[in-house]
């Protein structure tokens, strides 16, 4: 008998050689039906597969992230098996699950390929499926993996082979159809219902330019029908929502190839947006004691050389700015951190001086791929509202944990209430991609670690997702869509401190090294813009809005009391415009509702006479007459933050 842990901690006992499905089984067979994998021992494995020894198990459906994982990448082997069917002869690539579906590489040869194809694959992918086909796990030798795939004339299949280890090849079949796999898959093609193949790209094998460039077939599937149709209709709105396209009908941001690819540029109503959530988060920090602190665009190599930016990050900067003295160059800085610790340096720091708070909102340079860049969401050039605490070793978990509630005190403000924080911890298997000790990396983690427990905050901990110096809490916020978006994160560092030999003196009069927390809310401002644009659909919080009224009068003989009461909100902080185009009040109105212009105010003979405005809210319709003493208190209660 082996023992098997649940995940809420219960142990039950089973036959050696039992499987996920059969321990699903003797749960419920409700739950039996929708197990598509199981996480045994913290590794994904097929429910068919027989656990030996005691174990771990989570059984694993469509609601968890692996369970999703599992489902697309089975689907990737669906598509396959529908083509090799139709088109005899296709050689295949790779086929992973991604965030949003699955995609595979394929080789049709001379054929010629495109969406126009879709819909004979989709049908075959359903027919396929409805043979319920079971995904069959196979281990084979290195050479007969070579054997199998050279009869089939797949070189892509071979060039993979070529890096495995022999005794750790895995095929898996299913109807017709054998690959290269190591798995995990779903029972068999039964649970898939749905399908929707979205999009079709080129991509290089390997990556590699210098390779044969493979078509790249994106697909989706679900378990249910329904599904596929709230998803499809989640991308109709995701497009509506596009902060690319929200961006420029608001007049926000834009990009010019000649300032250069991935370089916004903020107009007036973006930045006076942009400026306003700097204040929002600079007032706040003033709050919580921090500084803040300006320094350079640039800086010498030698910082980052020391920092270990330049040896991790060098290949993604831009090119070294080389002066005209011999040897001397400068980087566009790729992040802020270096230069905080030559401020902390700039002068003997004692134990009673921590903790030392620098906030900075510094622009920074990454030379993205041209083909990576996305609207705002992924750019060369941008703002983080960077923060470095210098702390003692024993501050750390009381700092940490007042910049938690600060994160939190942003997505309440901005209206994100659906999140879950990510602690992302080193790769245990691979600590060649760090810097630093063994032991203060153990430090380091069980602070951050023992801060969201203590905060209650509910978490997932990822591995090999921490930065290189140090672990950190992500917080992956959802947005109106469903859509998962990482936004702000705080990182405790060791390392760095350590590299630049910062130090203070403690109570015993002795030398200490303090210890670094990396922070930033926001992330970066041009992201988090983004996000927000999507998450809120243009329609900002009144107190965000670059304009929160328009004032509409009836005709050109209203204008001048249209004046007065925009000089009179001006006067009382609240900005808006006055539409002075010669065109019927019913254009205006859905003009302004178009802008999403937060609050319209009607001005006509009786709004005149009375020394009224007729209001009416973006969405919602009118709400009546108010005087302005009315409108503005409705404006001042709303705007409260």
């Amino acid at each position: 008998m082996i023992n098997i842990t649940l995940p809420d901690g219960s142990v039950r006992q089973y036959e050696q050689g039992t499987t996920a499905h059969q321990i699903a089984l003797s749960i419920s067979e409700g739950l039996a039906r929708n197990v598509l994998a199981a996480e045994v021992n913290g590794e994904v494995w097929d429910s068919s597969r027989p656990i030996e020894t005691d174990s771990s198990v989570k059984l694993l459906t469509w609601n968890d992230t692996a369970g999703k994982s599992t489902f697309w990448h089975s689907s990737a082997h669906l598509m396959a098996e529908a083509l090799e069917a139709l088109y005899p002869g296709t050689k295949f690539g790779i086929g992973p699950a991604i965030e949003t579906g699955f995609y595979y590489d394929v080789d049709f040869g001379d054929r010629d390929f495109s969406s126009d194809n879709f819909k004979e694959i989709e049908a075959k992918m359903l027919e396929l499926a409805k043979q319920k086909e079971v995904f069959e796990r196979k281990s084979v030798s290195k050479a007969d993996a070579i054997e199998y795939f050279t009869e089939k004339g797949d070189e892509y299949k071979l060039d993979l082979i070529d890096g495995l280890e022999d005794g750790k090849i895995t095929f898996y079949t299913q109807g017709h159809f054998t690959d290269l796999c190591r798995g995990p898959h779903i029972p068999n093609t039964g649970f898939i219902k749905a399908v929707k193949l979205m999009n079709v790209a080129g991509a290089y094998w390997r990556g590699d330019e210098n390779k044969k460039q493979l078509t790249r077939i994106y697909g989706v599937t679900f378990p249910k029908a329904s599904e596929l149709t709230d998803y499809l209709h989640m991308i109709e709105e995701a497009k509506k929502r596009d902060h690319r396209k929200l961006g420029k009908e608001l007049e926000l941001f834009t990009f010019s190839e000649k300032v250069g690819m991935g370089l916004p540029m903020w107009l007036p109503k973006g930045t006076a947006l942009r400026e306003r959530l700097v204040n929002f988060l600079a007032k706040a920090q003033a709050k919580h004691g921090y500084e803040q602190v300006v320094t350079p665009h640039i800086g010498h190599k030698n910082l980052y050389v020391t920092s270990g930016h330049y040896e991790k990050y060098g290949k993604d900067s831009f090119q070294p700015i080389k002066t005209p003295q011999e040897g001397e160059e400068f980087f566009l800085k790729p992040m802020n951190c270096p230069h905080h610790c030559e401020l902390y340096k700039f002068k003997p720091r004692s134990y009673k001086d921590l903790p030392v708070r620098f906030a900075e909102f510094g622009t920074v340079y990454r030379y993205e791929q041209s083909g990576e860049l996305h609207g705002l969401t992924r750019v060369r050039g941008f703002t983080q509202d960077d923060a470095h605490l210098f702390c003692r070793p024993d501050q750390v978990k009381e700092e940490f944990m007042k910049v938690i509630d600060l994160v939190l005190h942003v997505f309440k403000s901005l209206g994100f209430s659906d999140y879950v924080a990510q602690i992302s911890l080193r790769d245990p298997e691979n600590k060649t991609k760090y810097i630093g000790s063994d032991e203060n990396w153990k430090l380091a983690e069980a602070a951050i670690v023992e801060a969201a427990a203590e905060k209650g905050l509910p978490t997932v901990v990822e591995l090999g997702e921490a930065a290189f110096y140090g672990p950190k809490l992500d917080f992956m916020v959802k947005d109106a869509l469903g859509r998962k978006w990482q936004l702000g994160t705080i990182q405790v560092d060791y390392n760095l401190p350590e590299r630049f030999e910062l130090e203070y003196t403690g109570s015993d009069n002795m030398k200490h090294r303090p210890v670094m927390i990396h922070r930033a809310p926001f992330g970066s401002l041009e992201r988090f813009v983004a996000v927000l644009i999507e998450h809120c659909a243009g329609n900002f919080p009144l107190w965000l809005s670059p304009e929160q009224y328009i004032i509409l009068p009836i005709s050109e003989k209203y204008e001048e009391y249209a004046k007065k009461v925009s000089d009179e909100l001006n006067n009382s902080d609240i900005r808006g415009l006055i539409d002075f185009r010669d065109e019927k009040i019913g254009r205006k109105i859905r003009d302004a509702e178009v802008k999403k212009l937060p609050y319209m105010l009607i001005i006509g003979e009786k709004e005149l006479a009375e020394g009224k405005v007729s209001v009416r809210k973006h969405g919602e319709g009118d709400l009546g007459e108010m005087t302005l003493a009315e409108f503005s208190a409705l404006i001042i209660k709303e705007i409260t933050v």
